[in-house]
């Protein structure tokens, strides 16, 4: 009987272990490759030193969508990048497919109705904020920001490339 007991606490503390690397499993995240941090029910998501529960916390993010670059993968785990250029290891099902990019440091940056310098102004959009990333070309990308659509000069884009 202790040792049925003992293999169900077993059982169940591995499903616990493993649980979150399932929830939202994104197998379709290339490696390397893009990826954006997903909404959480309290916006923190843990960036650790290593891939596991074990290693200390280094970042928390409180930016839902933030793009990453995912560089490596460890069993349920990412080594990503963020557009300060940190590293650190996010548990897979915090991850999203979802491709985003981040308004790099600098004046605010013109939102414009086409991929011109010359059409009209939409809005200006301040270091940090993060859209949903549309087709791009050699110098401009059209990006969806909180249903506010335009054209955005990808050079003042961080998240973009293969």
């Amino acid at each position: 009987m202790r040792r049925a007991i003992s293999r169900l606490l077993l059982t169940a503390a591995a499903m616990v272990v493993t649980a979150p690397a399932a929830w939202g499993s994104r197998a379709d995240i290339p490696v390397p490759g893009w990826a954006s941090l997903r909404a959480t029910k309290d916006n923190e998501i843990n960036m650790r030193a290593g891939p596991g529960e074990d290693y200390r916390i280094v970042w928390v993010y409180h930016h839902p969508h933030l793009p990453v670059r995912v560089l490596r993968e460890s069993a349920g785990w990412r080594l990503v990048q963020d557009p300060d250029g940190a590293r650190g290891w996010v548990i897979l099902g915090f991850l999203n497919h979802e491709r985003t990019a981040y308004v790099t440091a600098g004046d605010p940056v013109a939102m414009r109705a086409g991929p011109d310098t010359k059409a009209r102004l939409l809005w200006r959009l301040a270091t940090g904020v993060t859209g949903t990333l549309g087709p791009c070309d050699k110098s401009w990308c059209q990006m969806d920001v909180d249903g506010r659509k335009g054209y955005v000069t990808a050079a003042r884009l961080w998240g973009l490339g293969d």
